[in-house]
């Protein structure tokens, strides 16, 4: 100790590291925090979307091993060829920089280590004798806790390019739209020299500016001899002829979504860029076609492994007038006849029908509710697949209420297609009609269901997203429902007839009450495509609907789709017809198997079906007589109907057309046609029969003409005779009218073209006309 006092220099060391340990304690080295500024990145690392920091800058992180050595050879080439060699400061080329800046009589060369370039882009300093010490202090703090390449990754990330860019990555998309690592010689040497004057050098704004300092780094590389001659020679030789620079503006929404509080500095997606911006490209051309403050959604996502490609939450995000800042995918809405295909399909499962079961498009009472359907008039007996194909509403509510709403809605919510209704409500018929809330989103990863053998799965927005997927569907159901869908509603009338194997699009489209969504849902080879077209704002758009406007953009789609993989030589998935699904001939009215020459076989249909099972035609309301779909009855030896008592009488199984649909069968289908009369001599004993309902005011194939002197729309005045109770009208398909008993009412009939009015009354009786207005 005495030695140390006697000789005070000894302890000069310790004294300054003493000092250098308190400085670094009380000036910690300000490294970067989370200052919120986010790329998110599409599947191949392209910046879809950027979020700048507070001082509006954006910039893409990368690792040192992330850049392509090209760039590094430059950098360090040209800034510090002794980077990895000094500690921080490199006094040879400090003093070589003093000696040229005196000699030239001013600034020439600044001497300044990438280490030291950091250590000013971290702590900014005024150019003076206090800001270099400051300067030095902070290259000493930076190699004392970081290595050289965690100092080189600072520099790789902070460096500025001009305007708001920072980094060599953000750099590289936004000046040549591609990753660092694949910069070619050419394009290091110009992005290595940009950051020493970024405005002055833009190359899309002045590029002689940049050739020639891109030049002059290229031929240092030569000089000392890190690239061949010819290899400079090559690069020197590319001119710089760059476009206006582009920064992310893809998939907004997305970004928005993704961009929660705590994400990475990159946010990865499974979107395919080039998709997302043909899509955007293609919707932005749509803006002409929609209704003013109208939205579009268009939602792709690849089927088997459920990575969403393509993510366009509205029409465009800039648009106000258009609400373009609210995420129709994410928004709920009331989904209107798209939840169709998943209540055939469990109805298929649960061994209500098959294919060809025959359902009833006829209008009809539950309680005070009364649907109607979306196109003109009722259809009479329709295929569960007609009435699919065709979204027919009456058959969805008759095999809603055989299925059982809350059950529907269970299945559903169980798949992961939850329904949203209103506080307190129950699940009912209005359901399979739009009557609750879904999302774009959801509704698509419940369609995966018919690409995925039954199973549903909720879209993957990000890589490290799990498949979430459950059973929704058996395969066989999953698969007819598809083949109905893609219009291969009935299989080929030889049942030994090879099954059609590779899939086409299968869509199916849907309006909600009042024309306020228009839906196109689709299935194809590849991709599951949701479409969505409306006012965000729920305002009705008269006129538009799924088939007309939703529909069209959901082809549009489809093709680029399938143009894109056959240039990429991709072809469609060829799919294994499940072996629960079977061809079995059916008839009319009874649903099962028939000889073709049997009496009761009234049509002969080929129908899919599950596990080689047939269903019998749905039962419906009670028949007239009390009699069923099959009832026996007693013929005497003359083939008049006898009681079962009488001499000779045999018994005889008939099958019947369900009541309801008797105004829309042929003549010689009908009921009292195909019922024998009654024996003379021992009479069947039958029940009296109801009073038959007609309509009056217009007859059945009347062609009524307008006024030719009056600009008036023509007026019908219309009653119902026969019949029993309350009546309720309909006018193609829509209710129009409730009247009672034998009043009359009077209806306007303001267009010209056909038309078909129906009435039913309180028994479930039902009759119609058909007729025509003309001017």
């Amino acid at each position: 100790m005495r030695r140390l006092i006697r000789r005070p220099w000894l302890l000069a060391p310790l004294l300054l590291v003493a000092l250098s340990w308190g400085a670094d304690r009380l000036l910690p080295l300000p490294l970067p925090g989370d200052d919120l500024a986010r790329v998110v990145l599409a599947e191949d690392g392209t910046p879809l979307w950027r979020f700048a920091d507070h001082d509006g800058v954006w910039r893409y992180p990368v690792a040192v091993s992330e850049v392509s050595p090209y760039y590094l050879d430059a950098l360090l080439t040209y800034e510090d060829r002794w980077f990895y060699r000094h500690p921080g400061v490199n006094p040879l080329a400090l003093a070589r920089a003093a000696w040229q800046n005196l000699s030239g009589g001013r600034v020439l060369s600044g001497g300044s280590t990438l280490s030291m370039q950091v250590a000013r882009l971290l702590d900014p300093h005024q150019r003076s004798l206090g800001g270099k010490l400051k300067q030095l202090w902070r290259t000493a703090q930076l190699e004392w806790h970081l290595s050289k390449d965690e100092i080189l990754a600072l520099y790789l990330n902070r460096a500025p390019f001009g305007g708001t860019l920072q980094g060599v990555a953000a750099a590289s998309w936004a000046y040549l739209g591609k990753p660092p690592s694949q910069l070619t010689r050419s394009e290091a040497a110009l992005l290595a020299v940009l950051p020493q004057a970024p405005s002055r050098l833009r190359p899309d704004r002045h590029p002689e500016r940049a050739q020639a300092a891109r030049d002059k780094v290229l031929r240092r590389l030569a000089e000392f001899r890190v690239w061949p001659q010819s290899a400079v020679d090559e690069a020197l030789e590319e001119p710089v002829l760059l476009a206006p620079r582009q920064e992310p503006n893809l998939a907004p929404l997305l970004a928005r979504r993704l961009n929660r509080p705590g994400s990475p500095p990159l946010i990865r997606t499974t979107i395919d860029a080039a998709l997302q911006r043909r899509l955007e490209d293609l919707l932005l051309g749509w803006r002409a076609r929609l209704p003013e403050h109208s939205s579009a959604a268009i939602l792709v996502v690849e089927a088997q492994s459920m990575a969403v490609r393509a993510y366009l939450g509205s029409l465009d995000i800039g648009d106000a007038r258009r609400f373009g800042h609210v995420d129709m995918i994410q928004a709920l809405r009331s989904p209107g006849s798209t939840l169709k295909p998943f209540l055939y399909g469990l109805a298929l499962d649960a061994g209500l029908i098959h294919s060809e079961s025959l359902l009833q498009d006829v209008p009809r009472l539950y309680g005070d509710y009364r649907p109607g359907n979306f196109s003109s008039g009722f259809s009479g007996p329709v295929s569960a697949s007609e009435a699919l194909a065709t979204s027919l509403n009456l058959p969805a509510v008759q095999l809603l209420e055989a299925y059982g709403p809350k059950r529907f809605a269970g299945e559903l919510r169980n798949a992961g297609l939850p329904l949203a209704l209103p506080a307190l409500a129950e699940p009912n018929l209005a359901l399979i009609l739009g009557g609750a809330g879904s999302r774009l989103e959801d509704l698509l990863g419940g369609y995966s269901a018919f690409a995925r053998g039954g199973l549903a799965a909720r879209p993957r927005l990000q890589p490290q997203d799990a498949l979430h997927e459950r059973r929704l569907l058996s395969p066989g159901a999953a698969w007819i429902v598809r083949r109905i869908l893609s219009g291969q509603a009935r299989p080929d009338r030889d049942p030994r007839a090879q099954l059609v194997q590779r899939p086409s699009l299968a869509w199916k489209t849907g309006t909600s009450y009042g024309f306020r969504d228009a839906w196109a849902l689709g299935v194809g080879p590849r991709y599951l495509i949701g479409v969505w077209l409306g006012r965000p704002d729920g305002t009705p758009v008269p006129g538009q609907f799924g088939l007309a406007s939703a529909a069209p953009l959901l082809l549009q789609v489809h093709d680029l789709l399938v143009n894109r993989d056959s240039q990429r030589g991709i072809a469609p998935p060829v799919e294994a017809v499940p072996a629960s699904v079977g061809v079995a001939a059916i008839c009319w009215p009874l649903g099962q198997p028939l000889a073709k020459d049997d009496p009761n076989c009234r049509r002969q249909r080929f129908a899919w079906t599950l596990d080689a099972t047939t269903p019998p035609t749905l039962a419906g309301e009670a028949q007239p007589l009390g009699l069923g779909l099959r009832q026996t009855v007693w013929l005497s030896p003359q083939g008049r109907l006898a009681e079962a008592g009488c001499a000779g009488a045999t018994a005889h199984e008939l099958a019947f057309w369900p009541a309801p649909l008797e105004p829309w069968l042929p003549r010689r289908e009908r009921r009292s046609v195909r019922l024998p009369a009654l024996d003379p001599q021992c009479p069947a004993r039958l029940g009296p029969a109801p009073t038959p309902l007609a309509i009056v005011g217009v007859r059945a194939g009347d062609q009524l003409r307008r006024p030719a002197s009056s600009a008036e729309p023509l007026r019908l005045q219309l009653s119902a005779l026969g019949g029993s109770g309350r009546r309720w009208w309909f006018l193609n398909g829509a209710p129009v009218a409730e009247s009672l008993s034998q009043a009359a009412f009077q209806q306007v009939l303001g267009r010209s073209g056909r038309y078909q009015l129906s009435v039913i009354d309180a028994a479930g009786q039902t009759a119609r006309v058909e007729f025509s207005v003309s001017d």
